[in-house]
């Protein structure tokens, strides 16, 4: 019966999970810092919009603004690429509740961003 039981819970909270990731909503802007291999930091802005575990929008940093292109998530992990004067630029994430983890990849540089945060 005990093991019924905590198989019962187990499988409940395996659902819980997978519908939680399943209605993850990162539509919006969100905002951070990117911090370069030379110390300094580079503010960015990403406005989301989402269909489903498709992800579009716009990245916006001092150099201006470019299209998010080939956007998906899955789960709790974002991936999007942007073309930057013809050079695709991989970005990927972890999303948690109210911040996403960012990592971007320029050239043989990996570069994070700390968290970005919804502004809206």
């Amino acid at each position: 019966m005990k093991r019924k039981l905590l198989t019962t819970a187990f499988l409940v909270c395996c659902v819980a999970i997978c519908m939680a990731a399943a209605f993850l909503n990162i539509a919006g802007t969100w905002t951070g810092n990117l911090k370069m291999t030379d110390g300094n930091t580079i503010p960015l802005s990403y406005t989301f919009k989402q269909d489903g575990d498709k992800v579009t929008g716009m990245a916006t940093s001092p150099q201006g603004e470019v299209a998010i292109e080939s956007g998906k998530i899955a789960g709790d992990v974002i991936t999007f690429s942007v073309n930057v004067q013809g050079m695709d630029i991989p970005h990927s994430g972890k999303i948690y509740a109210d911040s996403i983890a960012m990592d971007v990849t320029v050239g043989d540089d990996k570069l994070h961003s700390k968290l970005l945060k919804k502004a809206n």
